[in-house]
């Protein structure tokens, strides 16, 4: 995305919370952004319009001054402030950093297109001109090898720029198609990117998904992105999911057999049809609820 003329300079990236956001590896590498950029909200949706608050709950938090106070749902669309940063704090460097946008939220419950509508009109009026998605996915992947990253576009100049290929899935989708789709018929071209999350270990934030977006992201733009702790708290989920293993013979039976089928394909880039069967896959396994792989029929 260097302004290549697939996307201009100022580029906005978006992550949400929750159907799209598997092992909180969109968020999570969204905050790391966040954390090496001097920013300030630009925009936000009314959360009244979008949200069913017995779903997607406010919650209470308290400052260290001890004041209390509730934090609503929502979608905020952060820009730069254009203040010099300060002297060795890390920052996100390359080309078009200190020109990047973020968008970050909650799925809302309603009004989808209302609700695409307006965050992508905040977006142009931001003269943003290129928007890349993150999400993230439960997928057969061996937490012991490299977290793959599915790159897929709509618009035909982004898929020429970057050599990708269009998906083919068809099926059910999450507010990121849904603001991809008003995105590109506004005429900014998008992006996005999946992670694959070992499906296995779904209840706690992956820190190696959180990595691979982020190194996907550096490929695409040219940024160098502070890594804080990242790199030690994913060796430090490997090892947990390792002790995890070694306690269970037919998870760590599963495991080796999913290595061996990675081993196989060595397959850097995923194709069209991989990302339409990691997704379906993701969609089958939420319709009845978390399953182990080894209680499934078959396994």
């Amino acid at each position: 995305m260097e302004s290549n003329g697939a996307f201009g300079k100022r580029l906005l990236i978006v992550a949400f919370e929750g159907w799209n956001d598997a092992g909180d590896a969109a968020t999570g590498a969204l905050r790391a952004i966040r954390r090496s950029l001097d920013l300030v909200e630009i925009a936000a949706v009314d959360p009244e319009l979008y949200f069913d608050y017995q779903f997607t709950r406010p919650t209470v938090t308290t400052a260290p001054d001890g004041t209390r106070s509730l934090e609503w749902p929502g979608a905020v669309l952060y820009g730069p402030t254009g203040a010099t940063p300060e002297p060795g704090e890390p920052q996100l460097t390359g080309p078009g950093a200190d020109a990047a946008h973020l968008l970050v939220g909650q799925e809302p419950a309603r009004t989808w297109k209302g609700f695409a509508a307006e965050l992508v009109d905040a977006a142009l009026a931001a003269d943003v001109d290129g928007v890349l998605f993150l999400g993230a996915m439960l997928a057969d992947a061996p937490h012991t090898r490299p977290l793959t990253v599915f790159a897929s576009s709509e618009n035909p100049e982004v898929r020429s720029s970057f050599g990708l290929e269009r998906s083919e899935y068809e099926g059910p989708v999450g507010i990121l198609s849904v603001l991809a789709a008003a995105a590109e018929q506004a005429g900014l071209p998008t992006l996005t990117l999946w992670a694959s999350v070992p499906h296995y270990v779904h209840q706690s934030p992956s820190p190696k998904a959180v990595l691979a977006l982020l190194s996907k992201i550096e490929e695409l733009t040219g940024w160098s992105i502070p890594r804080g702790d990242l790199e030690r708290e994913a060796e430090d989920w490997v090892a947990n999911v390792d002790a995890l293993a070694e306690e269970d013979e037919d998870m760590a039976a599963y495991i080796e057999q999913l290595e061996r089928h990675r081993d196989a394909v060595d397959s850097p880039e995923a194709s069209g049809d991989a990302i339409a069967e990691e997704f379906e896959q993701y969609l089958r396994r939420r319709g009845d609820g978390p399953v182990e792989p080894w209680q499934r029929p078959g396994s």
